[in-house]
């Protein structure tokens, strides 16, 4: 639900060439407690106006020199891009009103004012205005959590998998190279075991700001579950680059941590598969770097290796 306070503090923009009616407006919202208004009598000036301060209500003349109304409201169609527009229209032809709303105004209101009828509108206006702003967030919100690990805030396997699939297509079509990393924290259970899953917790959100802080940029650092992590790489120049960010990466998750005041060490271990080389598609590479990562942890842990190629995987990870 929104609130009345909410109400009042929506934003509102007044577009009249007449200063009079300007002035009419700015006095009956201020009388009725709304806290930020904006007025401007250049029709010109609206749609920057919008773009930069994104106003939850314009409420617009139709009849005005040079630009009117319906000029107005279409160049706000190229910021409102969801056929949204956040325009109630003044018009003293009962002709224009029909044209107004098929041009995108949500409402309408005659000249001169009744102003009992014009609070009533504009307050019933910003209320369905916020509900939709309100809306838009949540299902934002919810499309986040949906991609998201929500420990970490990291990708979750649904949004790497469409990174991975990018990062292919894209060294495909330069005819590049890219690779994964698969990651895997040795002595995580003992941390959990001995500190409890609270500290657990803690410990791998610690360390997925370290290896977002090691690789660059444009690289995706991604949580499966538990203590696995996989690391996109676009746009590699060589595979050794893929060898160097892994020893990057184990050096920096290996240094020591402090949760609940103790100081507490952990390594890891990966393994590394390159595209083409170890797999052309997401599945294949997936799971030679995963491959890779179990010969890491079975062959003494914090360390990389790198996958073989496609042909020779036989094994299938326990």
């Amino acid at each position: 639900m929104i609130s009345e306070q909410e109400i009042l503090n929506a934003s509102i923009l007044i577009v009249d060439d007449q200063q009079s009616n300007v002035r009419l407006l700015e006095q009956m919202l201020g009388a009725a407690s709304y806290r930020c208004m904006t007025s401007t009598m250049d029709s010109h000036a609206v749609c920057a106006l919008h773009r930069a301060n994104h106003y939850d209500l314009i409420l617009l003349d139709l009849q005005m020199p040079g630009m009117d109304g319906f000029q107005v409201m279409e160049g706000l169609k190229e910021i409102e891009t969801e056929d949204c527009l956040p325009v109630l229209v003044f018009t003293v032809q009962p002709g224009h009103r029909r044209r107004a709303l098929a041009s995108g105004a949500k409402d309408f209101i005659s000249k001169p004012f009744n102003l009992m009828d014009a609070k009533t509108r504009i307050h019933n206006m910003l209320e369905v205005r916020l509900l939709y702003k309100q809306l838009e967030h949540s299902n934002r919100a919810l499309e986040s959590l949906a991609l998201h690990d929500a420990l970490t805030g990291l990708p979750n396997r649904l949004l790497l998998m469409d990174r991975l699939s990018l990062a292919i297509a894209h060294a495909r079509r330069n005819k590049g190279i890219m690779a994964v990393m698969y990651l895997d924290l040795d002595g995580f259970k003992q941390i959990n075991d001995t500190l409890g899953h609270d500290a657990g917790d803690t410990l791998l959100g610690m360390v997925a700001a370290r290896l977002l802080a090691a690789v660059r940029q444009e690289d995706t650092v991604a949580r499966l579950g538990g203590d696995e992590f996989v690391i996109a790489l676009w746009g590699l120049s060589h595979a050794d680059d893929a060898a160097k960010l892994a020893s990057k990466v184990i050096q920096a998750v290996s240094q020591p941590y402090s949760i609940q005041g103790r100081g507490v060490s952990i390594s890891a271990s990966v393994g590394v598969g390159i595209y083409p080389t170890h797999g052309e598609e997401v599945e294949t590479l997936m799971k030679s770097a995963d491959l890779a990562l179990h010969e890491a942890k079975s062959t003494g842990k914090h360390d990389y290796r790198m996958a073989a190629r496609t042909d020779q995987l036989t094994a299938t990870r326990s």
